[in-house]
């Protein structure tokens, strides 16, 4: 550092730039900066780094979501900025999104100095511990001072350990940053860091040694949700566990929900225990089955937070299964008697689309599932229905599959979907509300880095979810209708036509599938909507899939 006295602006461009260049020692390679004034030197900072690549993003409620989409993709923790005020207050639905769902995000708000607080200044909000309990990690080191320079990059590493989870639970941390103006100044030179260009090493948590438990012999179910890797699917398997889980885990058995449903089927099957890793699949047939059982589960924590709404996990391990025990060595003849099961239904599931035909909502997941595979590329599911079909009708995944399963809810879908596929290729499955909620998202689409986005609209004409659930038999046609059913009557085609995208309409598989092959084979966003059966006929539709399910594991096991 210069040993004369600089002024307060050199000093806070030196700072920024100074983070910036710890993080990006440490593996950052992803930036979602949004306009704001107070930002200036994060913004210019970030731009600055030759290292890192910088994402504009108008919206900063769409940013949060873009965000945490480039997080997933790269599994790599990605930094936001802000400017101060509401913006700030913007990211907190994506905030608590990472939170529940152990995605790492830096989260860097812009901020007035104390004095500028308190007084009237315009866009000051109280910005101290803003997402509270949502953060692994909140610091406010008030305006940089030169004095300061040593802990800045300690600073850095800090939040940087915070998010990767070093001493825990991954997720997102909060760093609020106070400027002074002016808030443009060219930096001095970086404070040292450590030696080279080495990243930040997170080691994975040791494997457990699988404490006394012994399954030898017996029938185990393994239920698991994000944040299981696919070799440890694939281990499972080989150890002879039957496995099923939610739509972002690869090669899990399919078709689980149809067949809980058939009660037989459910006592046929009833394990001798369950293994939980991760979150919990959305299917609501399972969940019943499990407390039906009343088998006290066993867990192990390597995977991410666990998902225990029902409290049925008696025992918990550290890291994941050791399959080198032998102890954990089960009965083959049951995960095989789940898997040619769920085959008689894809075959059903099959047949019946031997021939072409108008669009229902089961079979627009698995177009999607069956592109998302074929052409290795990577499928975002969107909540509510979505997610259920592609888990209930799909075959199993094998591209990257990614959902926003920490909170679960809609907002923000069609930007984590942006946020996923720029520089790439991705394939989103939303439903008509999710899209028109997020709509935002197609404001900067993909972004300077382009790439390939086909974005599935299943166009129902409202909260499809809602007809499945008591509101829809319990209120009027018309109180439902206004307060759950909720059309909208937009033409999405033409909204998204309006943002710049293209856009088309289908009715039928066959269109359908030619449409998707025809967004991925050219650069951009291409919307696709899929009109399909009014809502309640799409309870209907799945009523009767169930029952030409229902008993098909009867002839597989003949």
């Amino acid at each position: 550092m210069q040993s004369s006295v600089p002024n307060p602006s050199v000093v806070q461009a030196t700072f920024a730039a100074t983070l910036f260049d710890e993080w990006h020692r440490h593996g950052l390679r992803d930036v979602v900066v949004c306009p704001g004034s107070r930002s200036t030197p994060l913004a210019i900072a970030a731009a600055g780094h030759e290292g890192l690549r910088v994402h504009v993003r108008v919206d900063e409620r769409s940013a949060g979501f873009f965000a945490l989409g480039r997080a997933l993709a790269s599994a790599m923790p990605v930094a936001i900025v802000v400017t101060s005020g509401t913006a700030a207050a913007e990211l907190h639905a994506a905030v608590a999104e990472a939170d529940l769902a152990g995605v790492a995000l830096l989260v860097v708000t812009a901020d007035r100095p104390s004095e500028l607080h308190g007084v009237g200044a315009p866009q000051t909000i109280e910005q101290r511990d803003l997402y509270q309990s949502a953060v692994r990690r909140f610091e406010e080191p008030g305006v940089a001072r030169l004095e300061a320079s040593a802990s800045w990059r300690p600073l850095a590493s800090r939040c940087w350990a915070a998010a990767v989870g070093s001493d825990g639970t991954g997720g997102p941390v909060h760093l609020n940053l106070a400027f002074v103006e002016p808030l443009v100044a060219d930096p001095l030179q970086l404070p040292a860091g450590r030696g080279g260009t080495a990243r930040w090493r997170h080691d994975e948590p040791d494997r457990a040694l699988s404490g006394d438990l012994d399954v030898r012999g017996e029938r185990v179910l393994a239920v698991v949700g994000r944040g299981v890797r696919h070799e440890t699917v694939l281990s499972m398997l080989e150890s002879g566990w039957a496995v099923i889980g939610d739509a972002t885990v690869a090669s899990t058995i399919a078709h689980a929900d149809a067949l809980l449903r058939d009660l037989a089927f459910a006592d046929a099957v009833r394990p001798d225990v369950v293994v939980r890793l991760g979150g919990l699949p959305a299917s609501k047939a399972l969940s019943e089955q499990l407390r039906r059982w009343g088998i006290a589960a066993v867990a192990w924590r390597g995977a991410g937070p666990l998902s225990d709404p029902d409290g049925v996990i008696s025992v918990s391990y550290p890291g994941l299964p050791n399959f080198a025990d032998d102890r954990l060595r089960a009965d083959d003849s049951y995960r095989e008697r789940w898997s040619s099961a769920a085959a008689a239904v894809e075959r059903w599931l099959v047949e019946r689309e031997s021939e072409d035909g108008l669009l229902c909502e089961p079979d627009v997941a698995r177009a999607v599932v069956t592109a998302s595979t074929e052409n290795d590329v990577a499928l975002v599911v969107g909540s509510s229905m979505p997610v259920r079909d592609v888990e209930w009708w799909a075959s199993p995944r094998t591209a990257p599959t990614f959902a926003n399963r920490g909170a679960n809810g809609i907002d923000g879908v069609v930007s984590t979907v942006m946020g996923v596929g720029t520089g790439g290729a991705v394939i989103g499955l939303v439903g008509d509300v999710t899209f028109l909620h997020d709509v935002s998202g197609l404001v900067d689409g993909l972004g300077p880095l382009g790439g390939r986005c086909v974005l599935v609209v299943v166009d129902n004409g409202g909260g499809g979810i809602f007809s499945f659930l008591s509101q829809a038999t319990a209120l009027t046609p018309e109180v439902f209708e206004s307060l759950f059913g909720t059309p909208r009557n937009h033409d999405i085609a033409a909204i998204a036509r309006a943002f710049g995208h293209r856009a088309v309409a289908v009715e039928t598989r066959a269109d359908l599938r030619e449409q998707i092959d025809a967004g991925l084979a050219q650069d951009g966003v291409t919307v696709v909507v899929a009109r399909v059966p009014e809502r309640t006929a799409n309870v209907t539709i799945h009523d009767e899939f169930v029952a030409a399910a229902a008993g098909l594991w009867r002839s597989s096991a003949s």
